[in-house]
């Protein structure tokens, strides 16, 4: 006969699990209905806005699966002796998240306001913003994968490491941008996210999400150099930018190997075809998947 084989302290980090995230999502909760300056289900329910229903369901993702991670990583007997490092490390990790979301809404897209955006009931300015926020979260756990900080020269090498990363998601966004007016007449990215079209924030979204993952990949194959921090940021942009060209290289293979006749800058660009979006999306998310699981063997 087959028991179920979970002693009692997984009952107990489950529930000690889901007791933090609900707390953190009912103060997420109130920050949303502090900055819609009204009640959440008056927004979401009586208002029908789609967007902010897709910022908060990637918000309350991004949360669920920090917490998880973490507690997974630890161990669970390491947060019961230090609970209070415990918080404190996981508080951190929250907040290097919010951070990165802060940087790219004010510095990488500081021509677009996506949080007014989103109180306008615009889609691709939700997905774009969904789409960092994922990506950082993604960022700041494999960066605590790669540390497991112990003291302040840890965590000096971490924010390092972190405004380095940001600064590559900007150089990434930027190249995107570049590629975009040279194909649309100089037309800017940026302002093209006001006009609402969904297939550009679903393709944005997949690659930073892609991004992300592949930078995920080039932390977990890096060597960590205790707390010397020029070694450090060598190993990150190192390996980092491989990863990054690895990405770019094999998704633009996928995407000819699966769709060889189709124009994807117009379905995109002018058609605002989501179906063909949705295949980019998978392609770069996919192939960031990949290099994780590729360079973990």
């Amino acid at each position: 006969m087959t028991y179920l084989s979970l002693a009692n302290i997984n009952f107990f980090a489950i529930f000690s699990g889901f007791v933090v995230i609900c707390l953190v999502v009912t103060l997420l909760r109130l920050q949303v209905q502090f900055r819609a300056k009204q009640a959440l289900q008056e927004e979401l329910a009586k208002r029908d806005n789609f967007a902010l229903g897709i910022s908060y369901a990637s918000q309350i993702s991004v949360i669920a699966f920090s917490v998880a991670y973490f507690f997974n990583d630890i161990k669970y007997a390491s947060a019961i002796a230090q609970p209070l490092r415990a918080l404190f490390v996981l508080s951190l990790i929250l907040m290097f998240i919010c951070f990165g979301q802060y940087i790219h809404r004010k510095w990488i897209l500081y021509q677009f306001n996506e949080e007014q955006a989103i109180l306008k009931q615009n889609i691709c300015a939700a997905l774009v913003d969904s789409g960092m926020l994922i990506a950082n979260g993604i960022l700041v756990l494999g960066l605590y994968h790669w540390v497991h900080p112990q003291g302040i020269s840890d965590l000096l090498v971490v924010c390092s490491s972190f405004l380095l990363l940001q600064g590559l998601f900007a150089l990434d966004s930027k190249f995107r941008e570049s590629r975009f007016a040279r194909f649309n007449q100089g037309a800017s990215l940026q302002q093209n996210f006001s006009l609402d079209n969904i297939s550009i924030g679903i393709r944005y979204a997949g690659k930073t999400i892609g991004l992300a993952l592949a930078i995920y990949a080039g932390l977990h194959s890096a060597q960590y150099h205790g707390a010397m921090i020029v070694e450090n940021l060598f190993s990150v942009v190192l390996h980092c930018g491989l990863m990054w060209i690895l990405l770019y290289t094999g998704s633009f293979a996928l995407l000819y190997l699966s769709l060889p006749k189709v124009d994807i800058g117009l379905e995109v660009d002018h058609q605002d075809n989501i179906g063909i979006a949705c295949i980019e999306f998978a392609i770069f998310a996919s192939m960031g998947y990949l290099l994780i699981n590729t360079f973990s063997v």
